[in-house]
């Protein structure tokens, strides 16, 4: 890992030992970029339960922002990560791809995913439909513990994209919990990124 080719290599099968949202909310509780707990977790933050294990941590925020989140975590490295490859920060890849994993080099343990959204100032944009657009203080809401996270119903919206069992079990255990608002928002996304999917029918019913 401490060579990584231009071209990208495959990623390792080096661990996840992941932090704790509430562990990396104490790292980054003084910057000032608008940062989120974003995929299964936000999910679990809204719910107030952990509902099942979480092999890594993603957290969302505006690209530009990226510098100010590595400057308060100094004791990873960071490398770009996409369709199963890996590049170093400085290459091209990272204008390419969004995620950006952070690994201890005293462990060789990745702990955390950082998604680079695309933005306009303080309005967060979708990054699989340019059209689909909210403000961050919209779409960050914050648990009873100070944790900030993603609004669930543009989780699910992501999610929906694989629909592996996890995001399945995830979907069928919000979808009750949403608000009308959140849940009108989440079926008109939908119809946009993924026409005829199958959720659909539950989102609106």
């Amino acid at each position: 890992m401490d060579s990584i080719p231009a071209e990208g290599v495959p990623e390792t099968g080096e661990a996840w030992r992941a932090w704790s949202p509430g562990d990396l909310a104490g790292r980054l509780s003084a910057v000032s970029v608008p940062w989120c707990v974003a995929a299964g977790w936000a999910l679990d933050l809204f719910r107030g339960e952990i509902t099942r294990e979480h092999e890594d941590l993603e957290i969302a925020i505006p690209a530009a922002g990226f510098g100010e989140i590595r400057a308060a975590l100094p004791e990873l490295d960071f490398v770009v990560v996409g369709d199963g490859r890996i590049w170093p920060l400085d290459g091209p890849a990272y204008e390419r791809q969004y995620q950006t994993w952070g690994r201890d080099p005293a462990t060789g343990a990745w702990r955390l995913d950082v998604f680079r959204e695309p933005h306009d100032a303080g309005t967060w944009i979708c990054r699989r439909d340019d059209r689909i657009r909210r403000p961050y203080q919209e779409i960050i809401l914050t648990a009873a513990d100070g944790i900030p996270y993603l609004t669930p119903e543009v989780v699910l919206l992501f999610k929906a994209k694989h629909t592996r069992p996890k995001d399945e079990a995830d979907f069928a255990g919000t979808l009750p919990r949403l608000a009308d608002a959140q849940r009108d928002w989440l079926g008109w996304a939908m119809r946009r990124v993924h026409p005829g999917h199958p959720w659909l029918t539950a989102i609106e019913s």
